[in-house]
Parts: C-alpha cells; sequence; structure tokens
C-alpha cells in the first residue's frame, strides 16, 4: 500500500484543493492519505473532517514525506527539486512544455502521472477544468480591460472544452463571437482586424515552430484590441505570449493587450475543488492500493526517472 501526501501548492494565488473529506472517506485505505494542517480552511472545511474522515493531517514537511505527491499544480511547485528522489507525482506536471521540469524529474529519479493526459475513451478526465479555464478567463480578463463584452466582436481559436467555456460566457454577455478552427488560422489572420477581441483556446502542437498570431500580425489589429490566451503556452499559439499571473495578469505588445493567465481555474477554486474531488478520488485509491488502470498508465510521463512519454524526446531531442 502506497500513502499519499496533500500538500498545499505554493504556486501564487492557487487555491484549488485535489480532494475533499467527503470523497476522502471512499478510499479503501483513507488513512493512507496525509493533508498538510489547514488544507481546507480556505473553503471552510476544518482538519478535524479530513480526520473524521480517516485521513491523517500534519506539517508541510510530512506530506511532502509520502511516498506520492498529489498537487494539481505540482509542475510548478517550488519544492519539486527537493523532494526525496524516487517520489511519485501526480498533478498536471506539463514536463513536455518545460525542460526544467523534465530534467528535475529524471535527476529525482521520479516517477509522473500527469493529469493533462488522462484520457478516458477519447474525453479527457479533467475536461471540466478546461472548459472552467475558458469561463474564467473571459471574466477575468474583461475585468482587467475594464469593458463589458456587449457588442464586442470576438474572434475564438479552437473547438475544444476551453473554447466551449469560453463561448458560452461571451454568448451570456452580449459579445458577436465568430469561431475559427485549427484549419482556419490563414483566414483568421486575414480577418484578425475585424476583432476587439481575439481568444486562443487552442492546445498548442509544441513541436511546431511557427505560430498562429506572430507578432507582424499584432499591427493588423485594432488599436487597443486584446488577445486573451487561455492556452497561454509562451511562444506558442501567440507569438508574444508570456504567461502571466492572477496578481499582473496582463502586459502590452505593440499597442495590443495581452491576457495569459497560466491557471485561471484557480479563480474560481470552490467550482474546482467539489468537481475535481468527486472526479479524482479513484484514481487516488488506484495508487494507493497499486492497482493502476489504463487511463492512469497511459498518463504516466516519468518512471524512475526513464522518460515514458515519447513526445517529451521528440520536443526536447532527446
Amino acid at each position: 500500500m502506497n500513502t499519499v501526501g496533500f500538500p498545499m501548492s505554493d504556486k501564487e494565488n492557487e487555491k484549488r484543493r485535489a480532494l475533499l473529506p467527503e470523497h476522502a472517506s471512499l478510499i479503501k485505505h483513507p488513512e493512507a492519505l496525509l493533508f498538510e494542517r489547514g488544507y481546507g480552511e480556505v473553503l471552510g472545511i476544518g482538519d478535524d473532517e479530513f480526520v473524521s474522515a480517516g485521513a491523517r493531517v500534519g506539517s508541510k514537511e510530512e506530506a511532502l514525506a509520502q511516498d506520492i505527491i498529489c498537487d494539481p499544480k505540482v509542475g510548478d511547485a517550488g519544492y519539486l527539486p527537493q523532494l526525496e528522489k524516487g517520489k511519485t507525482v501526480f498533478g498536471w506536471v506539463h514536463a513536455t512544455e518545460n525542460r526544467d521540469i523534465t530534467n528535475t524529474l529524471i535527476d529525482r529519479g521520479m516517477t509522473a502521472y500527469a493529469w493533462e493526459n488522462m484520457y478516458d475513451g477519447e474525453r479527457h478526465v479533467f475536461w471540466r477544468n478546461n472548459e472552467l479555464a475558458g469561463e474564467a478567463a473571459i471574466m477575468h480578463a474583461f475585468l482587467c480591460y475594464g469593458s463589458m463584452p456587449y457588442e464586442t466582436k470576438v474572434a475564438v481559436i479552437g473547438r475544444g472544452n476551453a473554447a466551449r467555456g469560453a463561448i458560452k460566457i461571451l454568448n451570456m454577455l452580449g459579445a458577436k463571437v465568430y469561431q475559427y478552427s485549427r484549419k482556419a488560422e490563414k483566414r483568421l489572420r486575414s480577418e484578425i482586424g475585424n476583432y476587439g477581441i481575439v481568444v486562443n483556446c487552442v492546445l498548442w502542437d509544441v513541436s511546431r515552430k511557427d505560430h498562429i498570431v506572430s507578432r507582424e500580425d499584432l499591427s493588423k489589429m485594432k488599436k487597443g484590441a486584446m488577445i486573451i490566451d487561455v492556452s497561454c503556452d509562451r511562444g506558442g499559439g501567440i507569438e508574444t505570449s508570456v504567461p502571466t499571473t492572477i496578481e499582473h495578469p496582463t502586459y502590452v505588445v505593440d499597442g495590443i493587450v495581452h491576457y495569459a493567465v497560466d491557471h485561471t481555474p484557480a479563480l474560481f477554486y470552490r467550482t474546482f475543488s467539489k468537481s475535481n474531488s468527486k472526479l479524482i478520488y479513484p484514481y487516488v485509491d488506484q495508487l494507493v492500493e497499486g492497482e493502476i488502470g489504463s487511463v492512469l498508465l497511459n498518463a504516466k510521463v516519468m518512471e524512475h526517472g526513464r522518460i515514458i512519454d515519447r513526445r517529451i524526446s521528440e520536443v526536447q531531442g532527446r
């Protein structure tokens, strides 16, 4: 049996929680779970509720000493390089896009199950989080922009879950929405001057060397227009995109406002935590019992410091 630690994320303004007491109690061996003291405070949940569910509560150091570390933003965790060698991590890893994370996982001989690679059939397990990312980005970006979407012409790039969430909020707030698929990138570039807002929701192929919107394309946009990069891949679909924070969400390039917060669902941490906990507890149970199903097996990107996901090797030339 494996133990699982649940530390509080050290990423700025990250209040999402992976597992709640009501679902921790459904684990076959809840005593294998250790939550950092104060884990549920932001949600109004006391440590005693985790204890009543059969779990343990301790310090951050104790949480990080468990066999498996579960943290939604584990790939961004400042503690990652300090973890004891041989640990397993479970959360959004994003090693494909980040060589530093890959190096850390290799150097520390870690095993990693990446949430971004978890699919049940053809559907992403965390599809609701991706939809929430689109919803939250629109709400926050327009607030930062100081404008309501009424009558604004908006181009949304992509047809996935994030795009669906973005379009839902834009429609509710009265925007005029025009959607472009991946195959319509060329048409978007020729029509980009028609829009006050451009929203990028494309899951970027990190092996590509070009961009959907290049810096040169910014000159074609309306004065003071805004790009909302929900995908927020550094220099990816949007060449001038640099991931930002909730505290400092926007910047300006060539007169165009850029919004590229890389964890927008954290803005609605209560909504995320409630839905995520119900979703994730069966997989936590598998990790505790050591009985790994196909969804987790296919999401394993690293095993004892050895790269499993060939996309990491292809993109990083390993």
